[in-house]
């Protein structure tokens, strides 16, 4: 069961860090609409408007990929104090 929540906390994180970074996008398209209009193309604004977009969704993703991990480690350690705390409390107990 701790696997499933873990797996859908990390597609939620997923989705919203990939949904909620739109810097890059918007840098995109302002950089886009003059350089369209020299050119008198709609090119620049597909160019960099998919460019921010990618750039966006790949900077949510690592960002949550690296809360995921700081959370593992995190379980890791407690899991770590735990078992340490229960090695020294049967040692004494012998």
């Amino acid at each position: 069961m701790a696997d499933q929540d873990n797996v859908k906390h990390l597609e939620d994180c997923s989705v919203s860090n990939a949904l909620g970074t739109w810097v890059f996008s918007v840098a995109g398209a302002l950089l886009a609409i003059p350089v369209g209009i020299k050119r008198k193309s709609l090119a620049p604004l597909v160019f960099f408007g998919t460019t921010g977009t990618m750039l966006d969704i790949i900077i949510g993703i690592s960002q949550c990929e690296r809360e995921h991990a700081e959370r593992q480690m995190k379980l890791l350690e407690e899991a770590q104090a735990t078992a340490g705390a229960n090695n020294t409390s049967t040692e004494t107990d012998s």
